[in-house]
């Protein structure tokens, strides 16, 4: 495979990554973006200045402190430009997991005995852990079961689960197992008309383009930063209305500041700041892109992303549907999926990847935190997956030189 088809030249775009330059990586081909993207330089640069400059408790009325609060309100405008939203649906947290708990918080706050709940067994623990604790509460907890051989989780199984004492369902986007891309505008639409909260786990879409979450149509949208080319933070997408109608969970001389009801903990002020670098970085993929008639650029830029991994993806979705002998996990159609791959095998996942690391192949192995995935799968979570993810920035060589480990070692 050669980069003549791709609609983004690789090289153009790794040399917006310092890891590309790390003599320590060289030669080494990264296939653990699942679990963290390598930061863009715009995203360092940013938490560079912030460090540098404006290292000061935020917002108070001499200069340095004035910029370190303009930094952070720029992040929260950038990003929600980048989404498709305003800048008064944006949090951030800790991570994904601990903005999940406090959300579920205060949604246990907000329910009461006898609501509903439904979660997946898809789900990453982070969104499926923080929800089930609510039946401590009272609250009912029901499952929407993926299937036990391919994980696909079908949109009317859900839909049977919903009467009128539903309040709330949790599903991701696309698991980080399964890598099939679930249908998340016509679910959420569907909840919407039934006055029922959508909250989606983006974590392990979001690397492959940020999606535009007003055009999806969900209430609660999460990811992480540090799996889209940022710091390492939690970024929670909630509609205004909904955050307004759950109960504060920060100080509570705070209950009137939008930004403050969602995060009880102060978040990382440099890195919050440095979060505006990943729409600098997604611009900048939008200028290498190939010219459209979208005017978005964040819209254009996902839109190369996806085709970008689309291209790669075919070979190796290829290579393992004639791998008969080997457990793809979800489908093996590249459309229908994200570039995070799961082969089950009759060893520990953890113990192929170190193979594959004599080839200079970067992957890991493991449940993945998708500990109720495993055992929906008939698979023991100890023995785990293997599991190879890239994004855009992965080259048609890296691709075919993982064919080739794969090939050697399972």
């Amino acid at each position: 495979m050669t980069s003549a088809n791709l609609p983004l030249d690789p090289r153009a775009v790794r040399a917006l990554f310092p890891a590309f330059a790390e003599p320590d990586l060289e030669g080494w081909a990264f296939f653990e973006n699942a679990g963290g993207s390598y930061t863009a330089q715009p995203v360092l640069d940013r938490l560079n200045a912030f460090y540098t400059r404006t290292k000061v408790q935020p917002y108070a009325p001499y200069p340095a402190s004035e910029a370190g609060g303009a930094a952070m309100d720029l992040a929260h405008e950038r990003l929600a430009l980048a989404l498709g939203v305003t800048a008064d649906w944006i949090h951030f947290g800790p991570s994904t997991t601990a903005n999940t708990y406090v959300l579920a918080t205060a949604v246990g706050e907000w329910l009461s005995a006898g609501d509903a709940v439904i979660v997946t067994d898809q789900d990453h623990e982070a969104n499926s852990g923080a929800w089930r604790k609510l039946a401590a509460r009272g609250i009912a907890v029901r499952e929407w079961s993926a299937d036990p051989q391919t994980g696909h989780l079908d949109p009317e199984d859900l839909y049977a689960l919903i009467d009128d004492t539903v309040r709330l369902v949790a599903f991701p986007h696309c698991s980080n197992i399964v890598g099939e891309i679930n249908p998340v505008a016509d679910i959420a639409a569907r909840l919407r008309a039934q006055n029922i909260v959508s909250v989606v786990d983006g974590v392990s879409y979001a690397p492959h383009g940020l999606p535009d979450v007003a055009a999806l149509g969900t209430d609660i949208y999460l990811f992480s930063a540090y799996k889209t080319y940022g710091p390492h933070q939690g970024v929670m997408v909630i509609r205004p209305e909904i955050n307004a109608t759950l109960p504060n969970q920060g100080h509570f001389f705070n209950a009137g500041l939008p930004r403050k009801r969602m995060t009880p903990a102060g978040p990382d002020h440099a890195q919050i700041a440095a979060s505006a670098g990943i729409a600098d970085y997604l611009e900048a993929v939008a200028a290498l892109a190939p010219k459209t008639g979208e005017t978005n650029p964040f819209r254009r830029a996902a839109q190369a992303m996806h085709d970008q991994e689309q291209v790669l993806l075919a070979p190796l979705m290829d290579y393992l549907k004639a791998r008969t002998d080997l457990r793809l996990i979800g489908p093996t159609d590249p459309s229908r999926r994200a570039p995070t791959v799961s082969i089950a095998l009759d060893e520990p996942g953890v113990a192929a990847a170190k193979r594959l690391a004599r080839h200079r192949i970067m992957a890991s192995g493991g449940d993945f935190y998708a500990y109720r995935l495993m055992q929906r799968l008939g698979l023991a979570p100890e023995t785990g997956v293997l599991r190879v993810s890239f994004v855009h920035y992965t080259t048609p060589g890296e691709v075919d030189r993982l064919i080739a480990a794969l090939d050697a070692e399972l």
